[in-house]
């Protein structure tokens, strides 16, 4: 008797939304990072609805591309529509990887490449005397004031993400060789880094823990109507709150505490700090992205190759 031949495996080229479903959990249980987490489901979600809004069409390189026209259409910056598209690709090869689509439409969509982004986005920074008003703003006699000072001083003198300044614990801050420091600071990609603390910043976190009565745990906590410190700690939305406020009070628009975390990479190289340093100061994985955050320009006015001065003299050689 002949054996019965075994029948190819097909792939599917339409995915209906369970599968979509099923390849998105994939993708987010792959990711490590929180921040990473919500942004590629947020991602993922938007390609789904309009996915399956459109006609049901196989899920290849064709229909990425229009995708990719859609986001255009809606006048998104160009790193944002490239990390939606990331997005998509993942949730393609992971469908790929649970055999839900076929390998050769994943490399299809693998293939499409992101917007170009023309010309560089100006940073915002704030110079000396704008972050020093800044300060005096945000100073005041309640309770509140004192703890959007410390906030604030902290972001313009350590250079702090906002996630790692709500998540800044007592016991993190210690002295390493004879100076204040935040010690261990998880950050972003979980790169682990030691943060130097001025004696003004720590001045101003010592003044908000002790009106606050904060012994351990979390140094931020939120502050009621009433003017009392409660609760174990806050959230991202309450550091950012707190710059908006005190930046409306010396009437500076679209103010962020990113900005005051390039502000504090300004003003240490605009006091002589090296790049370096700099770089270890904000927990930067690349020196590209702290050239970015100091927006450095070649000065050809004054060459930094002019400064050591001649190595060879010429006019000997003229004389001779």
């Amino acid at each position: 008797m002949r054996r019965k031949s075994k029948k190819p495996i097909r792939r599917k080229i339409v995915l209906r939304l369970p599968d979509l479903d099923h390849a998105k959990s994939a993708v987010l249980c792959s990711l490590s990072s929180p921040n990473s987490r919500r942004n590629y489901k947020f991602a993922m979600e938007q390609f789904i609805t309009w996915y399956c809004s459109e006609p049901r069409l196989a899920l290849n390189r064709t229909v990425v591309l229009r995708f990719r026209l859609y986001l255009e259409s809606l006048g998104l910056a160009a790193g944002t529509i490239n990390q939606r598209l990331a997005a998509v690709r993942r949730l393609a090869f992971e469908a790929a990887d649970s055999g839900l689509l076929s390998p050769e439409l994943a490399a299809g969509i693998r293939r499409v490449k992101g917007v170009k982004q023309l010309g560089v986005r100006a940073g915002n920074w704030l110079t000396l005397e704008q972050s020093r008003s800044l300060l005096e703003k945000s100073d005041g006699e309640s309770l509140r004031n004192s703890r959007d000072l410390a906030m604030i001083s902290i972001l313009l003198g350590c250079g702090l993400r906002r996630a790692e300044l709500s998540s800044l614990q007592k016991e993190d801050i210690q002295i390493r060789q004879g100076h204040w420091a935040i010690v261990d600071l998880v950050g972003k990609g979980g790169h682990i880094r030691t943060v130097p603390m001025p004696i003004w910043v720590k001045s101003a976190v010592d003044r908000w823990m002790l009106a606050a009565k904060v012994a351990d745990g979390r140094i931020f906590r939120a502050v009621s109507r009433h003017g009392s410190a409660w609760g174990r700690g806050v959230t991202e939305s309450v550091v950012w709150y707190a710059v908006r406020d005190c930046a409306r009070r010396l009437q500076l628009d679209h103010l962020a505490p990113h900005d005051l975390r390039r502000t504090c990479a300004k003003l240490c190289h605009a006091s002589g700090g090296e790049l370096e340093q700099i770089q270890f100061l904000l927990g930067h994985a690349s020196v590209l992205t702290t050239e970015r955050y100091l927006g450095c320009k070649q000065n050809l006015e004054e060459p930094v190759n002019d400064r050591f001065g001649p190595l060879f003299n010429w006019k000997r050689l003229e004389t001779s």
